[in-house]
């Protein structure tokens, strides 16, 4: 017996968000980003279901990071060789791909189980105001009243 009652398919409907990045410090903005992909902001969250939204990132270079993050933070990762450590500071990372900073940070807030790389599918980045998903958009956080009108 199912445990749904209403209109659930209007529940789960994703809607998409649009963040703009410019000036705002990007753990408490990943933290914002990763709640909407996983739903919780929602009534009829379960850890278990995907009922995320889209999220949808503009401006992505011009995101900021506290304390002097920019110079000290490593990101780590292995080839899987003998010896083959890798290490990148935030600064020459933002440099080479602006938008992987925030896609890391979001990624490390989501849940370490299947349904994290269906939810980081959702989340789209993009390093200027343009994008090609104007006409999905629902929902604006970060931006101010000028643009809004």
């Amino acid at each position: 017996m199912s445990q749904a009652i209403g209109n659930t398919a209007l529940a789960y409907a994703r809607v998409w968000h649009v963040v703009d990045a410019r000036q705002r410090v990007m753990g408490r903005m990943a933290t914002n980003i990763a709640t909407t992909l996983m739903g919780k902001h929602k009534p009829i969250y379960d850890p278990a279901s995907d009922c995320g939204d889209y999220v949808v990132v503009i401006n992505a270079k011009d995101v900021l990071v506290s304390g002097r993050k920019a110079e000290q933070k490593l990101y780590r990762h292995h080839t899987g060789y003998p010896g083959g450590l890798k290490e990148i500071t935030y600064n020459d990372l933002k440099a080479k791909d602006p938008t992987a900073a925030i896609r890391k940070a979001v990624s490390g807030m989501l849940p370490k189980n299947r349904l994290r790389d269906d939810r980081l599918a959702r989340l789209h980045i993009f390093e200027g105001e343009d994008h090609p998903y104007k006409e999905n958009i629902i929902k604006r956080h970060g931006l101010d009243q000028q643009q809004q009108q």
